[in-house]
């Protein structure tokens, strides 16, 4: 993870650098956002992990793992010969090294850091396509002999794992390890998804396409960081995922992201006063079913405000869609209410009332579902949107757009007159 203390190991000032927390801080949400770039660059069927092995590991399909430590640093730093953070990678990999094989390991080392190689450092030859037979005598001696100029005791170990290796495996080790230098800043990352990894999507949504995409995929982070027996996630998940996404910013579709939506303050269908509510207790219906009416409409309501503050739908084209509702439910009021009724409808008992209410209400539960043209949109099927847009027009004061008593108007109006 990030730091900014020194880069020599025997700097005694190396904490008191004023950046560290802050730095640090960066660090540990660098790793997914950076984990999520790579996930979207790498084969499909490359594997991840977080926190296994290394900051991440990358399994391909042939059994290969890539190790790879994640260095997120001050504007300005650079990678000395010393630096704690090569070190300490270093001290990372050389124990997988052992514990693994050796020269037998599938093993490749990654260092990937914001800051630069100092020109001067030895460093420069585990740059990539760095020329390593210019360093003389050999990469693994340079390596060797500049552990050997330090005497601090956090490189003691390393020192101590180098030193049991054999001339070749220090040669096949130190040939494993890439660094990465001036990788792409926390902040850069997501212009960079947006612009190299989204350009079928419109560019007016893919910010939204984004912040979707890392809500989900931070989500992931922390369930496998929860669970250390989880199953990697494979590049290809990312894809699959970012195309779902995408896919509902289409002319046709609608992003749904409200759908296991619960509002804040309790649920209570007993003393809820808002007027749909108060309809559905005309119609004698049970606690549950008046909760599942109102977690609809709290749902259609979220969703259908997210969906202007996108600028995904307009006011004309909500409008039309709520023309389009109370259009059917008015032809099918109709019809209910002159099949069901047999005298006119202020002859009718309360019962009888009742029941025929019940009836239209559950024709906007179930029955308007069927309808392709009461969707929003074509491939706009998830059941609140209709249901809960239902609700909203049966909010409406003083007289609701859609009702289901037939003498709920006539009510409201008598209420109105008695107050005045």
């Amino acid at each position: 993870m990030s730091s900014v203390t020194s880069n020599d190991p025997e700097d005694p000032k190396k904490d008191d650098d004023r950046y560290s927390a802050r730095e640090q801080g960066l660090g540990y949400i660098f790793q997914p956002r950076f984990a999520l770039y790579k996930a979207l660059e790498l084969p499909e069927d490359t594997a991840i992990l977080i926190e296994k092995e290394d900051d991440l590991d990358f399994l391909d399909s042939t059994g290969g793992r890539s190790l790879a430590s994640l260095k997120h640093k001050a504007v300005g730093e650079r990678l000395t010969d010393l630096s704690v953070d090569f070190w300490k990678s270093v001290n990372i990999w050389l124990t997988r090294y052992h514990a693994n094989g050796r020269v037998e390991s599938d093993y490749q080392f990654f260092l990937f850091t914001t800051s630069s190689v100092a020109p001067d450092s030895f460093l420069n030859f585990f740059l990539c396509d760095a020329d390593t037979t210019k360093a003389l005598p050999s990469l693994w001696q340079l390596t060797e002999n500049t552990l050997a100029t330090s005497k601090a005791k956090s490189l003691t170990k390393i020192k101590d794992l180098f030193s049991k290796l054999t001339a070749l495996e220090k040669e096949d080790f130190v040939s494993r390890i890439t660094i990465i230098d001036r990788t792409p800043r926390i902040s850069d990352l997501p212009d960079l998804i947006k612009g190299q990894k989204m350009r079928p999507i419109r560019v007016e949504h893919r910010d939204a396409v984004f912040e979707r995409l890392e809500g989900w995929w931070n989500d992931l982070i922390i369930k496998m960081l929860c669970d250390p027996e989880s199953e990697p996630v494979y590049s290809r998940d990312v894809s699959e995922k970012l195309f779902a996404f995408s896919d509902e910013y289409k002319d046709d579709n609608l992003p749904i992201n409200f759908e296991d939506a619960i509002p804040t303050a309790p649920i209570d269908a007993r003393t809820d006063n808002r007027l749909f509510v108060v309809q559905l207790r005309e119609l004698k219906l049970s606690p549950n079913r008046i909760r599942n009416a109102i977690l609809d409409y709290y749902r259609a309501f979220e969703q259908r405000s997210s969906w202007a503050r996108q600028r995904l739908v307009g006011s004309e084209e909500i409008a039309q869609y709520e023309m389009r509702l109370k259009n059917e439910w008015e032809r099918t009021k109709d019809r209910l209410f002159d099949d069901a009724l047999d005298a006119p409808i202020e002859d009718c008992s309360d019962p009888e009332l009742i029941a025929v209410g019940k009836k239209l209400y559950s024709w906007a539960e179930t029955d308007a579902q069927t309808l392709a043209h009461l969707k929003i949109r074509a491939r706009v099927i998830e059941p609140y949107v209709l249901r809960g847009s239902f609700q909203i027009l049966a909010n409406k004061r003083p007289y609701p757009t859609v009702y289901w008593h037939p003498l709920l108007i006539d009510r409201l109006t008598k209420t109105a007159g008695d107050a005045e």
